[in-house]
């Protein structure tokens, strides 16, 4: 998907300016769903521990690591657990990079869920977290039409999840913890998210041939990079569904 293209693209923008090329780091994937992101930075070269509490997930991704070259499997460790079991599994500073796409959201307590992977993560480590931007949520609905859903969206009471998940509140926290927020992406600003954009590149490609599939992978590339570039180019990243922050340990 377009979306997963998009966030990988960034954390490699942001592995690049932080650390040296050709370094083996230690990456902690909090949240390791069906691995494919963590597989593609073992295939980096990096060394990656993934946490996963559902077990069929887990189960899956170990199964699917089976067929997988020698190097690659020892590079890659899985175990069962969410990123608020971090301090069972980890001594401080352990990790150079500390994953959390999409489960924060999802904690019990996400504040504290947070602090212990900034723990885990060494001197200089970046923190790579990717949220709902539920300051943005009445966007998707009110341009597909759906404006009950949209004025919802609009007048709803904030709950307390959700205002700790706000840009502004989360950039205190990540102050507060020691790991300040040092840039951050929208992701999927026109859609192209995995639903609007993967769509119009398929239709796009519809028809048959080498020719229509030429078409389909062109579309796909244009609509990669305009997303590539609004998700970093204010005001567009502000409406984006979801935001993509990195912090660095102090």
């Amino acid at each position: 998907m377009i979306r997963h293209e998009l966030v990988a693209r960034q954390l490699e923008e942001r592995i690049a300016a932080h650390f040296e090329v050709g370094r083996r780091l230690r990456v902690l994937d909090a949240g390791l769903g069906d691995g494919a992101r963590a597989l593609r930075l073992v295939r980096w070269g990096h060394q990656v521990t993934g946490l996963e509490p559902d077990p069929g997930r887990l189960a899956a991704v170990r199964s699917a690591l089976e067929s997988e070259p020698e190097g690659i499997r020892e590079r890659f460790r899985t175990l069962a657990g969410s990123g608020q079991d971090t301090g069972a599994h980890f001594l401080p500073g352990t990790f150079d990079v500390v994953l959390c796409h999409d489960v924060l959201d999802q904690a019990r307590d996400p504040d504290s869920t947070l602090a212990g992977l900034a723990r885990v993560l060494d001197t200089g480590g970046l923190l790579s977290l990717v949220i709902p931007n539920v300051e943005a949520r009445a966007m998707r609905p009110g341009l597909a039409g759906d404006w009950q859903t949209a004025r919802a969206a609009l007048v709803a009471d904030t709950a307390e999840r959700d205002r700790f998940l706000r840009l502004e509140a989360l950039t205190a926290f990540l102050a507060r913890i020691g790991v300040p927020l040092e840039s951050w992406y929208g992701v999927g600003v026109f859609g192209a998210d995995g639903t609007h954009g993967d769509a119009a590149a398929g239709e796009a490609g519809s028809g048959t041939g080498e020719a229509d599939a030429a078409t389909g992978a062109a579309a796909g590339e244009a609509a990669l990079d305009v997303e590539e570039r609004a998700g970093r180019t204010d005001p567009y990243r502000a409406v984006a569904p979801s935001l993509h922050l990195f912090g660095v340990r102090g």
